[in-house]
C-alpha cells in the first residue's frame, strides 16, 4: 500500500498597509533614479524613464501629503501594483548596466523597457487622477453614501468625481459599482445629470461602449449615456463633443438587445440637435439606423426611426438613404403595429417628399399614399394625425395624388371632421389638403359641415398662414350653390365674415373675407344680398373699396346688384 502526501500551496501573505507599501516604493524608485544614470545600453529610453520615475516620486509625495489616503481602497490596489512594477525596472536596469552589449536578444530588451516605461505611464495617469479628484482629501473615502435629494453641489460633485475615480482607476468590481451608483443618481435626481457632465469624465465613459471592454461593463454604460443624452442639453451635448455618437452607432449594429435600444435612444436625442444631424453621415450611420429601421425591437425601430427623421433634413443624408433603401423600409414601418414608430416614419417621409420632386415619386411608387390613408383612418391620436396629414400634403401635389384623393369620400369626410375638432395644426393642414384637391360637387355638399369651422380659423391670426388657408378652402366649397345658401343661414358665421370686413378689426386681412363675400355672391342670389346688406356688409365694403383694397370694388358690385338696376330704372322714369 503506497502512501501519498498532499501538497498544500501556502495562502498569499497579507497586503502591507499603505504607509508601509508607500515606503517601500520611495526606496526603491531613489535607487533606480540613482542606477539610471550609470546605465550602459539603451542610454535614450532610460532617459525617457527616468523622466517619468522623477515625476512619480514628485506624485507620490503628494499622497502623502493628502490627509486621508491611507482610507482610499483604490490605492489598496494601486500601490501594490506599482511596487511590482518598478520591481521589474529595477530587474531591467541591472541587466542594462552591464558592459556588454545585448546582441541576443535586443529587441526582446528594447520591448521590455517599452513596456515598462508604458506601465509606469498608466500608473502616472491613474495616480494624477486620483489627486486631481480630490477623493483623497475626503474622511469618507471608504464608503461613499449617495447624496440625498438636498445635498449642496459640493457634496454631489465630490460623489460623481469619486465614482469617475473608480470608473477608471479600479478593476472590474470597482467599475461596476461604479456605474451602478452612477444609474442610481441618474435616476433619482435629474438634475443630477448635469453635474456628472461638469464633473465627470465624459470621454472615458464613452469610451466604456468600445467592445474590447466587459459585456456587462459596456451594457452599464450604455444605459448611462443613453440617460445623460436625453437628460438636459448640457448632458447631451457634453456626450456628442465627447465623440459618443460613433461608439452608439456602433452599440446599435452590433450590440445586445437592451443595448441597441438604449443606443438607438440616445442617437435619436442627440441628432434632436441639427448641428449634430450631420455627423451620423461621417459615421456611416445611415445604413446602421435603416438596418435598425427595417429588423430591430419596437423600441428599437422608434428610435431609429426618431433619428432618421432628425437627420433627414440633410442633403447629403438624404442622399444616403435614397441610395440605401431607406425609402422602402420607412414606408413598410407605415404598416407596422407600432405607433410611435409610425408617426415618425409617417413625418421622415413628409421631410422627404417636401425635399425634392424624385423623392416624392419614389414615395408614392412604393404604396406610400394609401398606407398613410389607411393609417389616417385607424388613428384618432392627434399626434399621429399630424405626421400624417403632413405626409399626405406633401404627396397631393402629384396628378395621381390629386386623383385618388379628391375621389376618396372616407377620406374628404376626415378631413371635414378634423377642421371641425382638430387642434389648429391639423386644422391647417387639412385645409391645406383640401385646396390643393378637385373635389366633385357631391362630395363638396357632404363636407358643408365645416365651412363654419373654415370661419372661424379665418379669425386666428396663429399659426401663421391660417387665414389664407382657411379662406382658400372655404371659397373651394362655396363654389356649389347649396353651400353657398347654408353657409348664409348660419347667422352667426356671416355676421363673423362681416365683422371681418370691418376696417377697424385690424387682426383679419381684408382680402380674405371679401374673397369669400364674392364666392357667397357668385350665383347672384338676392336672398344672400339681403343677408349680408342687412348685418352691414355693403357700408364695409363701400369703405375698402375708397381705400382701394383688392377686390373691394368687384364685391361690392355683386353686393349691390338689383340696388344699381333699380336707381338706373328710376334715373330713366325721371
Amino acid at each position: 500500500m503506497h502512501s501519498t502526501t498532499t501538497t498544500t500551496t501556502p495562502p498569499p501573505p497579507p497586503p502591507l498597509p499603505l504607509p508601509q507599501t508607500l515606503d517601500l516604493i520611495h526606496h526603491l524608485l531613489s535607487l533606480l533614479l540613482l542606477s539610471s544614470l550609470t546605465v550602459k545600453s539603451f542610454i535614450t529610453r532610460w532617459q525617457i524613464l527616468r523622466t517619468k520615475l522623477t515625476h512619480l516620486q514628485i506624485t507620490l509625495t503628494q499622497i502623502i501629503d493628502s490627509t486621508h489616503y491611507s482610507e482610499n481602497p483604490l490605492l489598496i490596489d494601486l500601490l501594490p501594483t506599482l511596487l511590482s512594477s518598478l520591481t521589474n525596472v529595477q530587474s531591467l536596469l541591472e541587466q542594462c548596466q552591464k558592459k556588454e552589449e545585448h546582441c541576443f536578444g535586443k529587441l526582446r530588451m528594447q520591448s521590455d523597457i517599452d513596456i515598462a516605461s508604458s506601465l509606469v505611464s498608466s500608473h502616472l495617469h491613474d495616480l494624477d487622477l486620483l489627486i486631481k479628484s480630490g477623493v483623497l482629501r475626503q474622511s469618507n473615502a471608504i464608503v461613499l453614501s449617495q447624496p440625498g435629494p438636498g445635498s449642496s453641489k459640493e457634496d454631489l460633485g465630490f460623489f460623481v468625481k469619486d465614482l469617475f475615480a473608480r470608473l477608471q482607476v479600479g478593476g472590474i468590481e470597482f467599475k461596476k459599482k461604479a456605474l451602478d451608483s452612477l444609474l442610481e443618481l441618474l435616476k433619482e435626481d435629474e438634475k443630477s445629470a448635469i453635474m456628472v457632465a461638469k464633473e465627470g469624465d465624459m470621454r472615458y465613459l464613452v469610451h466604456l461602449l468600445d467592445s474590447n471592454h466587459l459585456l456587462q461593463v459596456r451594457e452599464q454604460a450604455v444605459i448611462v449615456v443613453s440617460i445623460l443624452a436625453n437628460a438636459s442639453d448640457l448632458s447631451r451635448n457634453s456626450v456628442f463633443e465627447e465623440g459618443g455618437l460613433g461608439p452608439l452607432l456602433r452599440v446599435l449594429e452590433s450590440g445586445s438587445l437592451g443595448m441597441k435600444e438604449k443606443a438607438a435612444m440616445a442617437i435619436e436625442a442627440i441628432t434632436s440637435d441639427p448641428e449634430n444631424a450631420w455627423a451620423v453621415s461621417a459615421y456611416g450611420g445611415v445604413a446602421i439606423l435603416i438596418d435598425a429601421c427595417r429588423s430591430g425591437s419596437p423600441l428599437t425601430q422608434s428610435y431609429a426611426a426618431g433619428s432618421l427623421k432628425n437627420v433627414a433634413p440633410v442633403e447629403d443624408i438624404r442622399v444616403a438613404l435614397a441610395e440605401e433603401g431607406g425609402v422602402s423600409v420607412l414606408v413598410h414601418l407605415l404598416s407596422s403595429n407600432n405607433r410611435s414608430a409610425q408617426e415618425k416614419a409617417a413625418n421622415c417621409l413628409w421631410i422627404l417628399a417636401s425635399a425634392s420632386e424624385n423623392f416624392k415619386n419614389s414615395i408614392l411608387q412604393e404604396g406610400a399614399l394609401q398606407k398613410l390613408l389607411q393609417l389616417l383612418q385607424g388613428s384618432s391620436n392627434p399626434d399621429t394625425l399630424e405626421h400624417v396629414l403632413r405626409a399626405i400634403y406633401s404627396l397631393s401635389g402629384s396628378v395621381l395624388s390629386i386623383r385618388i384623393l379628391s375621389y376618396s369620400t372616407p377620406f374628404l369626410l376626415q378631413l371635414a371632421e378634423i377642421i371641425k375638432h382638430g387642434n389648429p395644426t391639423t386644422q391647417q393642414i387639412s385645409a391645406s389638403i383640401l385646396c390643393n384637391l378637385s373635389i366633385a360637387d357631391s362630395n363638396k355638399r357632404l363636407m358643408s359641415g365645416c365651412m363654419g369651422s373654415l370661419v372661424k380659423m379665418m379669425e386666428s391670426t396663429k399659426p401663421i398662414g391660417l387665414q389664407e388657408t382657411a379662406s382658400k378652402a372655404l371659397v373651394s366649397l362655396l363654389s356649389i350653390r347649396s353651400n353657398r345658401k347654408e353657409l348664409v343661414r348660419d347667422d352667426k358665421s356671416v355676421l363673423k365674415l362681416v365683422q371681418m370686413l370691418d376696417p377697424k378689426n385690424e387682426l383679419v386681412c381684408k382680402k380674405f373675407p371679401i374673397c369669400v363675400i364674392s364666392s357667397i355672391l357668385a350665383g347672384g342670389s338676392n336672398g344672400c344680398r339681403k343677408k349680408l346688406v342687412s348685418i352691414g356688409a355693403f357700408l364695409h365694403l363701400q369703405k375698402l373699396s375708397d381705400m382701394d383694397v383688392p377686390g373691394a370694388k368687384k364685391a361690392l358690385q355683386r353686393l349691390a346688384g338689383n340696388r344699381l338696376k333699380n336707381i338706373f330704372a328710376r334715373t330713366w322714369r325721371e
